[in-house]
């Protein structure tokens, strides 16, 4: 899973900027514990396609139109055989399928066209961001299915002199337009593997870790 590492600096910025947002929203408000359902290695169907994605592209019946391991460059777009600068950043994979389908369907009758994300670094709006008192402070692309648990694990853990029980979690409630804070019990899940405590991720959620006070 590709990982991007934090800035100590950044990190210390945004843990600053996102606490206060969270305190304007209200805080406490603890999510319902994760039924146990297996994280997806890909992402979900309304992934959203990012820079320097990698993409399979499959044409039935057409194999040399198709293509293995095409990055997203980073100006967002992609080029296959017959299809030149093709838009991907911002589309699902269904979506850009489609795009691709009409393009060849000036050349071939009825084409039909899947794209499957094979490697995937996720736009910002698509990341998991936990920063704070954690071993490795990273942004984490989300994956269906994706929980704290797993994006703990992804990022080694709590560091020695985290607060894991006053950890918080800031989700956009995108029906409210604004931001809200959720407690999370970082402590309880990780050190005493109280599963209560494993909550589900939405992408773009940012997981803040506090330091103790002693």
């Amino acid at each position: 899973m590709p990982i991007a590492r934090i800035p100590t600096s950044l990190a210390s910025s945004a843990l600053a900027v996102l606490a206060l947002a969270g305190c304007a929203s209200g805080s406490g408000t603890e999510l319902p514990p994760a039924s146990f359902v297996a994280m997806q290695e890909g992402p979900g169907e309304e992934y959203v396609i990012g820079p320097l994605d990698e993409l399979t592209i499959h044409v039935w019946r057409n194999p040399e139109l198709g293509a293995e391991k095409i990055q997203v460059r980073p100006d967002g777009r992609i080029t296959t055989p017959l299809v030149a600068d093709m838009p991907a950043v911002g589309k699902t994979p269904a979506m850009l399928a489609e795009d691709i389908r009409l393009q060849l369907s000036q050349y071939i009758e009825e084409p039909l066209v899947s794209v499957i994300v094979t490697n995937f670094a996720g736009t910002f709006s698509q990341q998991i961001r936990v920063i704070g008192a954690t071993a490795q402070p990273a942004s984490i692309p989300y994956r269906a299915n994706m929980t704290v648990l797993d994006a703990m694990i992804a990022v080694g853990g709590l560091s020695e002199f985290a607060a894991g029980n006053r950890a918080k979690l800031i989700r956009f409630d995108k029906q409210a337009g604004r931001q809200r804070e959720y407690a999370l019990r970082l402590g309880d899940l990780l050190k005493d593997g109280d599963s209560r405590a494993n909550v589900m991720l939405q992408p773009g959620d940012v997981i803040i870790i506090p330091e103790s006070m002693f």
